[in-house]
C-alpha cells in the first residue's frame, strides 16, 4: 500500500526547494484530468495549509508538518479535512537529495492504505510537470536574469490561473488585473477608464482578458467578443504609454496581448501560414486585425509588444478537449464530416512557455503563432485522442452538427476551420516546445504516460 517515486531533475537541490516553497506550486502539479481546484495554496512548507476543493463540495486540507521540516532536503503534509481524513490516513513526505551540483533526487514517499497502481499516473505527472517547469525556468533565466514585476488581466481565466501560477513558481511578481473588489496581489481595473496607478511599477503587461468566442454567432455575442477586446486594449496600451514616459518612472518593458490564428481566415486550404502571411477573411479575421491594431500605442511609445496568436488550446480542463474527452471516453467520438481540415493546436504548457517568453525576451516582438510545430489533421486528431483513451472513434460527426449548435457562421469559422499554421517565429527563436507532437502531449495531459 502506499506509493514511492523517484526521479531525478536537471536543476540544483537549493532551486528545486526554492521552486516549491514559491505561490502556485500546487498549482502547477495537480493533474489537468483531476476533478479538482486549488482553493487556498499554503503559506508555508513548515505549518501551512493547503485547500483542494473536490467534487460534492468536499476539501482536501492538505496540513503541512513542523516536525519534518528541514529545508532544503523535506517536508511533509498530511491529510486534515473531515470526513476524508477519518477514512483515509494519507501523509506524504517530500524527499530531495543533491546529485551532484546541478541536478536533485526528488522522492515522494505517500503512506496511505490506496494501491501504488491508483497513485502512480499522478506522481509520474507531476515528477515530469517538474522537471519541465525547472527547464523552461532555466531557459527563461539565459535570457532574462532577474525577477519581473508583470500585470495580468484575465488571470481568473482558464489560461490565465495556469499563466499566474507559472509565472510566480519562476520567481516573478503577478500582479493581477481585476475588475472586483481587489485583494492582496490585486488591483482594480476599469477596462473602459483604467486609473492612471494602475501600470505604476510594472515590467511586462500581459493581457489576456476578452469574450469566450464560444457559442452561436449572434449579433449581440460578436458585439460582446469586439467589444472586450478592442476597446479595452487600446486603452490599456495608451496606459502604458502614458506609465512607461512618467518621469522617474522604471521603464515598461513588454505590453503582451492575447491574440488568435483566426486572423487567418478559417480555410486557407493547404497554404502554410506563418506571421508572415496575409490576413484571411471573415468575423474573426476582422476583429482580430483590429485587436492586433489596438497595441500601437504601446508600441509607438517604445514598448516592446508582442501579439500571441493562439491556436487550439489543448487541456482537459477547457476548450474542445473538455468537451472531447468525456465524449471519446465513452466511444462516441469521431471525425467531423471529412476529417481533411488542419488543426494548429498546441498544449497549454506550451502556450504558457510562449508568454513567458513574449514577456522576457527582448528579440521577441511583433505577431508570434503560438501553435505546435506539427498541425494534425482532424482525423488524425480523432484518430490519436481515441488511442491515448484506449476508445475506438467510429462515429463522425456530419458537418450539419456544428452548424446547429453553432449556426452557419460559427460552425464555419470554429468548428470546421481549416488552418495549417507553422510557429516561424518562436522556431527561428530557437524555441523549445515541451510537447510538439499531439500523442506526447495528450498522453502527459490524460496521465496515459506509464513510468
Amino acid at each position: 500500500m502506499g506509493l514511492t517515486y523517484s526521479s531525478v531533475v536537471d536543476a540544483g537541490l537549493a532551486d528545486v526547494f526554492a521552486w516549491h516553497a514559491r505561490p502556485g506550486a500546487i498549482a502547477r502539479l495537480t493533474p489537468p484530468w483531476q476533478p479538482v481546484r486549488v482553493v487556498h495554496e499554503a503559506g508555508s512548507l513548515r505549518d501551512g495549509r493547503a485547500v483542494l476543493g473536490l467534487p460534492g463540495g468536499l476539501r482536501w486540507v492538505a496540513a503541512h508538518q513542523p516536525g519534518s521540516y528541514d529545508p532544503p532536503n523535506v517536508f511533509a503534509d498530511s491529510l486534515a479535512s473531515l470526513p476524508l481524513s477519518a477514512v483515509l490516513p494519507w501523509r506524504h513526505t517530500h524527499q530531495f537529495s543533491p546529485v551532484g551540483e546541478r541536478a536533485t533526487l526528488v522522492t515522494d514517499v505517500v503512506d496511505t492504505p490506496l494501491p501504488a497502481r491508483a497513485l502512480r499516473s499522478m506522481f509520474v505527472y507531476r515528477h515530469r510537470q517538474l522537471a519541465a517547469d525547472l527547464a523552461a525556468l532555466a531557459r527563461a533565466r539565459t535570457i532574462c536574469p532577474g525577477p519581473l514585476t508583470i500585470a495580468v488581466t484575465g488571470s481568473g481565466g482558464l489560461i490565465g490561473t495556469a499563466l499566474a501560477a507559472l509565472l510566480t513558481t519562476s520567481g516573478h511578481r503577478v500582479i493581477r488585473l481585476v475588475r472586483r473588489l481587489p485583494r492582496p496581489g490585486e488591483r482594480y481595473w476599469r477596462p473602459e477608464d483604467p486609473g492612471p496607478e494602475l501600470l505604476k511599477g510594472v515590467d511586462a503587461v500581459i493581457h489576456l482578458a476578452g469574450a469566450s468566442i464560444g457559442g452561436r454567432f449572434t449579433s449581440d455575442r460578436k458585439a460582446a467578443i469586439r467589444d472586450s477586446r478592442i476597446g479595452p486594449t487600446r486603452r490599456l496600451a495608451e496606459l502604458a504609454a502614458a506609465t512607461a514616459a512618467s518621469p522617474g518612472a522604471p521603464s515598461l518593458r513588454a505590453f503582451v496581448t492575447a491574440s488568435a490564428i483566426g486572423i487567418y481566415g478559417p480555410d486557407r486550404g493547404e497554404e502554410v501560414l506563418t506571421e508572415a502571411s496575409p490576413r484571411g477573411e471573415g468575423f474573426l479575421a476582422d476583429v482580430v486585425a483590429d485587436w492586433e491594431d489596438a497595441a500601437a500605442p504601446a508600441a509607438a511609445a517604445g514598448i516592446r509588444t508582442v501579439q500571441v496568436r493562439t491556436g487550439l488550446v489543448q487541456t482537459p480542463r477547457g476548450g474542445m478537449l473538455r468537451l472531447l474527452g468525456p465524449l471519446f471516453e465513452a466511444g462516441l467520438g469521431g471525425r467531423l464530416g471529412t476529417g481533411k481540415q488542419w488543426l494548429a493546436w498546441i498544449g497549454l504548457d506550451d502556450l504558457l512557455d510562449v508568454y513567458l517568453r513574449a514577456a522576457t525576451d527582448p528579440g521577441l516582438s511583433g505577431p508570434v503563432n503560438a501553435v505546435a510545430p506539427e498541425p494534425v489533421r482532424n482525423i488524425d486528431y480523432t484518430r490519436t485522442l481515441a488511442g491515448v483513451l484506449r476508445r475506438p472513434a467510429l462515429l463522425p460527426v456530419p458537418g450539419l452538427g456544428p452548424r446547429l449548435l453553432l449556426g452557419a457562421e460559427g460552425a464555419r469559422e470554429l468548428a470546421q476551420a481549416s488552418q495549417h499554421v507553422r510557429p516561424e517565429r518562436l522556431i527561428a527563436a530557437g524555441h523549445q516546445f515541451r510537447q510538439p507532437y499531439l500523442e506526447g502531449a495528450l498522453r502527459h495531459m490524460f496521465g496515459r504516460e506509464g513510468t
